[in-house]
């Protein structure tokens, strides 16, 4: 595809900070519009099974509105339909107007050959009947998730029920105890919104959007990872998107703005505050380094002999930089920073402001520093710690 010429040409610091804008993390938030207003500004928000100081759907409005009430943030997603669970990113909450625009997906889905789980006969039917009379319910109330204590050994259940949900036929409309919720999309999707009427093409072309929106400005490769698209997806609609062509300094690659975002100079007070490492904000680890020069990987699913950061460090934003990385855990009500990162002095105070709030966030009264990979910066970290404790 041929690039047009850019419309505007950005230093690395306007592309930062129009990224931070465009995330939630600079200036007011709208807390007007709460849980349900960052849902839509982002587009999707990420889930998770780990919890460590609460599930990642959590953290992402925490990070940006502040204490939110976890039962608050549960109720913003799936009451009153207000969201889906479907495949964007990764497994997302995705504000339910967005049905319409995922029908490439599901027609995808509906089209594959092949598939890791074997659907045995009959099964499909069985879940749409059940679900038609006795739903919504759990794959444990359809029959069973599991043949076998292994996570991958599914039923042939929760085999026809997951098909049911990529297809569309079957919604996930809330998560009890971690476990999905199915109900039939019929009854789940306002009848306005429950179609496969747009093609490909307009799908795409809002999808792409919408991301342009999400990020304020990306390459081709950071907008076609926002809700996991294909290049040649992008390229087939980004010239009609309403995104523009700009240039960043120090970018290697051509990159697209949403205008709005390069009306004004990005201004407003910036969030301290943890990241969840599925946080929309660095879900990309080449745009993370390109943004803020901060290398991060999950290491949850690294042999611990081989972590450098720990099992779910948390970067820390503070003054519009990722200023280092905290491991957290929880023991009774003291908030446990089991190994902490720190980029120099001036990282201290950041990192310690959001240590405090999310302790105070979960319930803890106390906050203790194991292991400090800058031995000299352990004593003005907890001095700090301490002062604000007191």
């Amino acid at each position: 595809m041929t690039t047009p010429p850019p419309t505007a040409e950005l230093t690395a610091d306007e592309a930062r900070r129009i990224a931070l804008k465009a995330q939630g993390f600079l200036g007011t938030p709208d807390r007007r519009a709460g849980v349900r207003g960052v849902l839509r500004h982002l587009g999707a928000v990420q889930l998770d099974t780990i919890s460590v100081l609460a599930r990642s759907h959590e953290l992402i409005p925490y990070a940006r509105l502040g204490a939110v009430g976890r039962t608050t943030v549960e109720n913003a997603y799936w009451k009153d339909t207000h969201a889906f669970e479907y495949w964007s990113h990764a497994a997302c909450i995705l504000p339910i107007e967005e049905w319409p625009h995922f029908a490439f997906r599901r027609r995808a889905y509906r089209a594959r050959p092949q598939w890791h789980h074997h659907l045995p006969d009959g099964a499909y039917d069985q879940v749409i009947k059940q679900l038609r009379t006795e739903g919504p319910l759990t794959a444990t109330e359809l029959g069973g998730a599991k043949k076998t204590s292994e996570w991958w050994d599914w039923s042939g259940t929760k085999v026809a029920v997951e098909r049911a949900l990529m297809y569309g036929e079957v919604v996930c409309v809330e998560r009890r105890g971690w476990k999905r919720v199915y109900d039939l999309a019929e009854r789940a999707v306002p009848a306005s919104l429950l179609h496969d009427e747009l093609d490909d093409t307009e799908c795409l072309r809002r999808l792409v959007r919408l991301a342009g929106q999400s990020l304020g400005v990306g390459t081709r490769a950071d907008i076609a990872d926002y809700h996991r698209l294909k290049g040649e997806q992008v390229d087939q609609v980004i010239a009609d998107s309403g995104l523009v062509p700009v240039t960043v300094a120090g970018w290697s690659k051509p990159a697209w703005a949403d205008p709005a975002a390069l009306e004004t100079v990005p201004r407003g007070r910036h969030r301290t505050t943890l990241l969840s490492p599925f946080d929309s904000l660095i879900w990309e680890r080449a745009r993370t380094e390109r943004l803020f020069g901060f290398t991060h990987r999950l290491e949850a699913y690294v042999p611990k002999p081989k972590r450098v950061h720990g099992y779910f460090a948390m970067p820390v934003l503070s003054g519009g930089r990722l200023v280092g990385r905290v491991d957290p855990a929880r023991e009774g009500r003291t908030l446990v920073a089991r190994q902490v990162g720190l980029d120099g002095p001036k990282a201290v105070h950041g990192v310690a402001q959001a240590l405090i709030e999310a302790a105070s966030w979960v319930g803890c009264t106390d906050v203790r520093v194991e292991r400090v990979d800058a031995p000299d910066l352990r004593e003005p970290l907890t001095r700090e710690l301490a002062r604000a404790l007191a």
